[in-house]
């Protein structure tokens, strides 16, 4: 009863599942992680559009103080962030959106739209800006 089982032994000199060190980066798992990061930081951000929106709501005084951070050179660039991760976040779920109608699924098609993604979200965001600023 106290043999070893054989099956166990040989399970246990298997080699372990490949790690994300061993794969070389492709546009799509470049483009996959990116929207997942850009999801987590539009978590985080949402809560400063929340604290904005409370002060417009509390009074004037703390509205341009919190409107002064905002206006700041490290509160544009967290702004800029922000509207970047917004729409690279969007334009994949649009993709995302279309891909489960069963289209634009084939490899080399997918691997073009990862690569024209970040070209879009930054094109868009500087649009975007230049838009805003113009309004301004």
């Amino acid at each position: 009863m106290s043999e070893a089982n054989p099956t166990k032994v040989a399970a246990k000199a298997r080699p372990l599942s490949p790690h994300l060190s061993i794969y070389k980066p492709i546009p799509t798992m470049v483009a996959s992680i990116v929207h997942r990061l850009t999801g987590v930081g539009l978590y985080f951000g949402m809560f400063l559009f929340a604290w904005w929106l409370f002060a417009a709501a509390t009074n004037q005084a703390y509205f341009e103080w919190v409107n002064s951070l905002f206006g700041s050179l490290l509160g544009r660039i967290f702004l800029l962030a922000f509207s970047w991760a917004l729409i690279h976040h969007m334009l994949g779920g649009i993709k995302h959106l279309v891909q489960d109608t069963g289209r634009a699924i084939e490899k080399n098609f997918t691997t073009t739209m990862a690569k024209w993604h970040f070209v879009a979200s930054i094109v868009l965001t500087i649009l975007l800006w230049f838009a805003a600023y113009a309004a301004r």
